[in-house]
């Protein structure tokens, strides 16, 4: 596996014609438990809600190209973590809001952009668990504008990547559920 050792290059995000941040918007549903299919082993909401806390916590699990993750500061609601990829270093910030919502905050840094990730657990009906990724790239200062040919294909393979990573987040929390490693009660 190729190993990530630096940030995407700037033009990987959009700046209009003022330097601003193009903002980009995406959202997903992943479907959790499917009653309809015998061959998932369903997760309950405890395991998903645990194992979607583990991918704050101990992203290195989740993220195999992340060289080190150091938390920083920790409050009950809260997480403040570095991200070590070679020697860029991303700060961000980790809200909790048992049992339902985990929210991912990257504040402006250098040429990264100000950048949001919600993830939220949807149970519309008995049996039925999802979890709803958000993306929100480019922060309040960021402008919205009509994307032209080549950032529409750049945004098209951003958000590819990002269901990707959220398909195999859940993939990863579906194997640590199967080791047991989700059962036991979170301190």
């Amino acid at each position: 596996m190729q190993r990530m050792t630096s940030r995407p290059p700037p033009s990987f995000f959009a700046h209009d014609e003022r330097g601003k941040v193009e903002r980009m918007r995406f959202s997903h549903l992943v479907e959790i438990n499917d009653p309809q299919n015998p061959l998932i082993t369903p997760l309950t909401r405890d395991q998903l809600w645990r194992g979607l806390v583990l991918r704050a916590e101990m992203p290195k699990r989740f993220v195999p190209w992340l060289d080190q993750c150091i938390i920083t500061a920790r409050t009950q609601t809260s997480i403040e973590r570095a991200l070590h990829y070679g020697e860029t270093v991303i700060r961000d910030s980790v809200t909790f809001e048992a049992p339902d919502r985990i929210g991912f905050h990257v504040p402006r840094q250098g040429d990264i952009p100000d950048a949001r990730l919600t993830m939220t657990i949807e149970q519309p009906f008995e049996g039925g668990l999802f979890v709803r990724f958000e993306y929100a790239d480019g922060g309040d200062d960021a402008v919205d504008t009509a994307e032209s040919t080549d950032q529409q294909m750049v945004n098209d393979f951003r958000r590819s990547a990002y269901q990707e990573s959220d398909i195999d987040t859940i993939r990863t929390i579906r194997e640590m559920a199967a080791d047991g490693l989700l059962d036991a009660p979170m301190m």
